[in-house]
């Protein structure tokens, strides 16, 4: 039996790959070839949708801070959204008052469109169906265009006074553009009230900003609705935010523990 065993030949199985018959053989390698084939191009296209939103990320936030700068008159030295967060910070600084600059804020909105679109857009967009076309095609441009800004956001539903709801709402999951900036004034007065302001008198769309000082997300953007009076909106009235480097230096200045509203909001 043992001689038997010895002079057995072995199974195709346990040849290896290269004793296979050609045949075999062949068709192993093009299976490998074919699938390397299907993977490839998804990863390639994968790649080159995230390298676009890349591009796409800087271009906003290049000419977004070109425009800043133009109003400010003053440029950071650091690169890319530090520098335009220092830029913002120049911007407080300057105006002699909250009004000035939200003024400031509202021409940089303005400078980042051409002038008959915006004419256009109030003219012909804004007065259809009440109003709802207009307000659902800004929320969807505005989470295509604004997460370089704000952050990951998503369209979503929003009520409106008289009981119906529109599909014009956006939602930020976390607004970096107030996590960076650490300060309620400059989410209030750079971006919240120019917002609204620019929204409503230059693109015929009402607009009413929520944010969320408590996890820094921007809790809502209404489009569609009108903003509260001033002395009626809670936003003004924040308190300075914990994390913000002057009012922890005020407190430690006054020794005074209690907390203030923002003297910038």
């Amino acid at each position: 039996m043992k001689a038997l065993a010895a002079v057995r030949p072995r199974s195709i199985c346990s040849l290896p790959p290269q004793s296979l018959p050609k045949s075999q053989n062949l068709r192993s390698q093009r299976f490998r070839v074919s699938s390397s084939l299907i993977k490839e191009p998804q990863s390639e296209i994968q790649a080159k949708q995230e390298k676009k939103g890349g591009v796409m990320d800087e271009v906003f936030l290049n000419l977004f801070r070109k425009k800043m700068v133009e109003e400010v008159g003053w440029d950071s030295g650091k690169p890319g959204y530090d520098g335009l967060i220092e830029v913002a910070n120049r911007l407080m600084l300057k105006s002699p008052t909250n009004s000035h600059t939200k003024e400031a804020a509202v021409r940089i909105l303005r400078s980042l469109f051409p002038p008959m679109l915006l004419q256009l857009y109030k003219l012909l967009i804004a007065p259809i169906q009440g109003g709802k076309v207009a307000a659902i095609m800004v929320a969807r441009v505005t989470a295509i265009t604004c997460e370089w800004l704000m952050g990951p956001c998503t369209v979503n539903s929003v009520d409106l006074p008289d009981g119906t709801s529109w599909n014009s709402g956006v939602f930020v999951e976390k607004c970096k553009y107030l996590e960076q900036s650490k300060c309620v004034g400059i989410c209030v007065n750079t971006c919240k009230l120019p917002t609204q302001a620019f929204m409503k008198d230059y693109m015929g769309v009402p607009l009413v900003m929520e944010p969320n000082f408590s996890d820094y997300s921007c809790q809502q953007f209404k489009f569609g609705i009108l903003p509260p009076l001033p002395e009626d909106d809670a936003t003004l009235k924040e308190p300075c935010l914990d994390i913000c480097p002057n009012a922890t230096r005020r407190r430690e200045f006054t020794r005074n523990i209690n907390v203030q509203q923002c003297p910038k909001a």
